[in-house]
């Protein structure tokens, strides 16, 4: 039986999901590249962004390779990105490379990292929260630290996602 804490996480991502699914519903291309200002982030390159850094990060600390190679993604999408890449730090014209992919893709995707990070979550105890995942950090990163990180990070990245949607169907 799952603890608290690993039902607690569970529904977090779980929203986040929801949240992927509910933004991206019915946009094509033109909406999930669409940018409010020649520096703002488009949504579907919002989506790929939170996506690999959960995929990234949980990859990490459950000792596994990341689905965006595994089950090849990183080719399906065809992205100018070196594959390693999950958008961090990525400039205003990398953004703006974006494009190609489908919101059906963006879903499949995000759905993928969804299950692995669920599976994964399932398997902690209580006790695996205070494993140090990262120690070049002060002070070292612990495995609650990190997966409350890429849950906030999952949320604010949605929710922007979100607000730009808003504003290109008030348009």
């Amino acid at each position: 039986m799952a603890t608290a804490s690993v039902e607690l996480l569970v529904d977090g991502f779980n929203r986040v999901q929801e949240s992927v699914h509910d933004v991206l519903e019915g946009l094509g291309e033109e909406q999930l590249t669409a940018r409010l200002d020649q520096d703002a982030n488009p949504i579907g390159w919002l989506v790929w962004h939170l996506t690999r850094v959960q995929d990234d990060h949980i990859a990490e600390v459950a000792g596994r390779e990341q689905a965006w190679t595994e089950a090849g993604y990183h080719q399906d999408f065809g992205l100018p990105y070196h594959t390693a890449d999950h958008g961090y730090g990525h400039s205003t014209a990398q953004v703006g490379s974006f494009g190609g992919v489908t919101a059906k893709q963006l879903a499949d995707y995000h759905d993928a990292v969804h299950a692995r990070t669920v599976e994964y979550l399932r398997t902690l105890s209580d006790a695996d929260y205070q494993r140090i995942v990262d120690d070049s950090w002060d002070p070292p990163v612990t495995l609650a630290v990190r997966l409350v990180s890429v849950l906030a990070e999952d949320h604010q990245h949605v929710g922007q996602a979100a607000y730009v949607r808003g504003i290109l169907e008030r348009r």
